[in-house]
């Protein structure tokens, strides 16, 4: 069983930078899509970057792309969210998430299709 346990999260001002690490373990990120999700109040859970178990496709959400950069590190069993640039409206729960890959598919920024989860780290973006 894949477990997922986030770190990272905190305060910082706009235009600032955070890095959010996602340590797995039970199994191996290697053998999963795996992806950073966010939720702000009030509002859905939604995918913000996904790292693809197949050819290591990397997806980004609108917003995220050209600030945020998702990588994996197969021998720590890590997944990390380098964010830049950060906003106020970047506010959220950050979780990571993992599901078993399509078979020569790409990920998905898609909540609903994920399998694990772990609890969440609160980032916020304020000065």
């Amino acid at each position: 069983q894949l477990q997922l346990v986030e770190s990272g999260g905190g305060l910082v001002q706009p235009g600032g930078s955070l890095t959010l690490s996602c340590a797995a373990s039970g199994s191996t990120v290697d053998d999963y899509d795996i992806g950073w999700f966010r939720q702000a109040p009030g509002r859905e859970r939604e995918g913000v970057a996904c790292f693809s178990r197949w050819g290591g496709i990397i997806n980004y959400e609108d917003s995220a792309e050209g600030r945020f950069m998702i990588s994996r590190d197969n021998a720590k069993n890590t997944v990390w969210l380098r964010m830049n640039s950060l906003k106020p409206e970047d506010t959220a729960v950050y979780y990571c998430a993992a599901k078993r890959p399509y078979l020569f598919r790409s990920c998905v920024l898609s909540a609903d299709a994920m399998t694990y989860w772990g609890k969440g780290t609160l980032v916020t973006v304020s000065s």
